[in-house]
């Protein structure tokens, strides 16, 4: 009988666990880069998964050596055994690369969230990218979900959890179908602060970069100046979930450009 979480995946033998954590890689993901068979290429599938272990990680390459996956997912197991996204990275490799990751003396920035390299961060955020990437992503997240929720139901799942790392996350993910097991109360007064008069809104006083006026109605921006401690607090306390098959139909940021 197969596995029905992390853990119990990660008790099997390399072959197993490959070929079944393989199966939540998008077919256009593996045709754009035209990738041969990926469940044996340990130079193209990296992954860590201990014996014991309720956590994976999948590294995907799309050339030998490359400095970063176009594919990092990091799943984990909830309490009560369903599977929780902690973090999932689709990178363009093809498109400039920006240091937000790592300071000039080369130690881990955590994706800002420990430390900031502001000069890589502005780059970043005036190439039009937004908190936390280093590269832009390859827009494939609506196959990327469609086969995940293959994975998930393969496994015996009707739903699996996400942490949403940045405030613009969590907005795409509701746009994605996504609903909140917790946080939707602070995502709504987030936005309503972000209105004319608000709070949030009268801190966009252009003292820095981050906190530009062009933030009231983008979601991007606004990630950004969440980013840069507009808030007075980092973004967190936000779990989400999905069901499969099923949107949540959930919209925090109405009629917000990107």
């Amino acid at each position: 009988m197969q596995p029905s979480t992390i853990g119990g995946i990660n008790k099997l033998a390399e072959s197993e666990k490959r070929a079944i954590y393989a199966r939540y890689i998008p077919k256009e993901l593996i045709e754009k880069f035209n990738l041969p068979d990926l469940t044996s290429n340990k130079e193209l599938l990296h992954f860590r998964f201990a014996a014991g272990a309720s956590d994976v990680e999948m590294m995907l390459y799309h050339r030998i050596g490359f400095h970063d996956p176009v594919l990092y997912a990091h799943l984990t197991d909830t309490m009560n055994g369903q599977i929780h996204v902690l973090l999932y990275i689709l990178n363009d490799p093809i498109s400039p690369r920006f240091y937000v990751d790592k300071m000039p003396d080369g130690t881990t920035t955590k994706f800002g969230t420990l430390q900031r390299n502001l000069e890589a961060e502005q780059a970043a955020m005036q190439a039009g990218l937004s908190p936390g990437q280093v590269r832009k992503g390859l827009r494939l997240l609506q196959p990327a979900t469609t086969a995940f929720e293959e994975f998930i139901t393969s496994l015996g799942h009707e739903m699996y959890f996400v942490e949403p790392l940045y405030y613009h996350n969590a907005v795409i993910f509701e746009r994605y179908g996504f609903a909140y097991q917790m946080g939707k109360r602070q995502m709504d007064n987030i936005h309503a602060e972000f209105q004319e008069g608000g709070e949030l809104q009268q801190r966009l006083d252009a003292s820095n970069p981050f906190r530009s006026s062009k933030a009231e109605n983008s979601i991007r921006l606004r990630s950004w100046a969440i980013h840069d401690g507009i808030l007075g607090q980092p973004f967190t306390n936000v779990t989400m979930y999905k069901r499969v098959g099923k949107l949540a139909n959930i919209d925090t940021a109405p009629s917000c450009s990107w």
